[in-house]
């Protein structure tokens, strides 16, 4: 750490100190995004944040030279000069800066967070919230002890309409919740398969982009985006889009703890690459009354996907999930809510909810102005219990075997839910010409939780319990008390 970061973690005051409500907030955006494959949401955010009124971004950050030069000079261009920093430590250092976006691969996320909030900065961190689950909890710790704003935008949070969708069905109209299904289709092509060790573009400093993970030989042709099928770096599909609507279905089953039950079953299907998370995958979180099953799909259904408009198929393809491809369904009594929208239970339209609330972003700026800071860190605790699905989810897939379908459907035969959601994944497995004879999908360990311990017990307890932190590499270790 920076000698000025380190004064603050020993109890020092904060370098900055949030302006009044008719000043401007200052913020600093860490991660740009990529050169390559695709523009990166770091920009997106850049440019949200600096259309925002009374918010001027006066610093950037990337550990690659090219796109940091690229986008420091657009703003300087356009008349808004801002300090460039290859180092998000020297960013934290800066007096210049009143609260943070962190738009980096997965792994950075709690890490800069936690020194963010020991610099006094507060914080607009990108989805997942964590990369583990152990971290995710010093993350909220952070913010209480710090006393910082700290957000985490999940798709359905913002101006969508299904907060006031959630309303209409807690009054009652559509009677008890029965069960919360989230899906994520989402076609996702295959990354290649590397011989070897690739180069690390010279303008990347490759050590801080690996930070606190492994510093390992680049072992895929794009170091961008495609880290996300990487377990140092990434958290699969789960964790990419998933957690938007994931987030969405702890939500709407009203559970503010982790369930105590999970199991997956999943695989890595249709083409063999470097990816290593699985690109089909499906879930059970039996939580009471009501349970939540989610559903992620990765494989175009057969070769006219591939050649054709995937998106727009994947659409199409959907029927059996009310014509969802991403969102999550709640199902009810008397009915059931698909996104912002409430129907009968033949299907009928009952009613389309308008939002009514802010943006992500525009709300986290109102809070930082606000300084009304919930006692127990609500917002990063909410992001917290949600990114902690994602990680109970994806180790119990890695903590599975290989299984023959016969077995596996023995194995989930107890959860009508899972069972529905499991004959839905085989249907999808024949749709695309995957024998799961031949290649059977791993049938992970069924987990069980101590929600007031966020740890795991029984007979995969110790296994389980290795993967819910990772191995911080130095200097970039999160401390056991905050």
């Amino acid at each position: 750490f920076t000698r000025s970061a380190g004064a603050v973690m020993a109890g020092m005051t904060p370098l900055s100190r949030v302006k009044g409500a008719n000043s401007d907030i200052r913020m600093g955006v860490i991660g740009l995004g990529s050169t390559v494959k695709i523009g990166g949401k770091g920009k997106q955010d850049l440019k949200l944040f600096s259309a925002l009124p009374g918010v001027r971004v006066t610093a950037v950050c990337d550990v690659d030279r090219t796109i940091l030069e690229t986008e420091a000079g657009k703003l300087k261009a356009a008349g808004r000069p801002v300090e460039a920093y290859g180092d998000f430590r020297k960013l934290l250092d800066s007096r210049e800066v009143d609260a943070v976006v962190i738009t980096t691969p997965n792994h950075w996320h709690a890490v800069m967070t936690v020194m963010a909030c020991q610099a006094g900065k507060d914080v607009y961190v990108q989805k997942p919230a964590s990369h583990n689950l152990w971290e995710g909890r010093k993350m909220v710790e952070a913010a209480v002890r710090y006393r910082r704003v700290v957000a985490c935008p999940h798709g359905s949070r913002g101006a969508t309409g299904f907060a006031e969708a959630l309303e209409f069905v807690r009054a009652g109209a559509l009677g008890r919740v029965l069960l919360v299904q989230g899906v994520n289709y989402k076609p996702r092509t295959s990354i290649g398969k590397v011989a070897g060790p690739q180069p690390v573009p010279p303008a990347i400093d490759y050590d801080l982009w690996c930070g606190p993970a492994p510093m390992k030989p680049l072992r895929r042709q794009y170091l961008h985006y495609d880290w996300h099928w990487d377990w140092d770096y990434g958290d699969g599909d789960l964790g990419n889009m998933g957690i938007h609507y994931l987030d969405a279905c702890r939500w709407a089953a009203g559970q503010r703890t982790l369930p105590e039950r999970v199991i997956a079953v999943g695989g890595r299907f249709g083409y063999d690459d470097d990816g290593q998370t699985p690109n089909t995958l499906i879930g059970f979180f039996d939580y009471r009354p009501a349970p939540i099953v989610f559903e992620v799909r990765g494989l175009p259904q057969n070769r006219a996907f591939r050649e054709q408009d995937w998106e727009r198929n994947a659409r199409l393809s959907m029927d059996q999930y009310m014509g969802m491809q991403i969102g999550a369904i709640v199902h009810c009594e008397n009915g059931y809510l698909a996104g912002s929208q409430a129907f009968d239970p033949r299907g009928r339209l009952i009613k389309r909810f308008e939002p009514t609330n802010q943006d992500t972003a525009s709300d986290f700026i109102r809070r930082v102005r606000e300084r009304n800071l919930d006692p127990h860190g609500a917002d990063v605790l909410e992001a917290h219990l949600s990114a902690a699905l994602v990680h109970m989810l994806n180790i119990s897939y890695r903590t599975g075997k290989r299984t023959l379908p016969g077995q596996i459907r023995e194995a989930v035969r107890g959860d009508k839910p899972m069972l529905a959601s499991y004959e839905r994944f085989l249907d999808h497995m024949y749709a695309n010409r995957i024998d799961l004879e031949k290649d059977p999908a791993i049938l992970g360990a069924a987990l069980t939780m101590n929600p007031a311990e966020e740890r795991f017990t029984g007979a995969f307890g110790a296994e389980a319990n290795r993967l819910l932190r990772g191995a911080y590499r130095k200097p970039f270790e999160l401390p056991e008390r905050i």
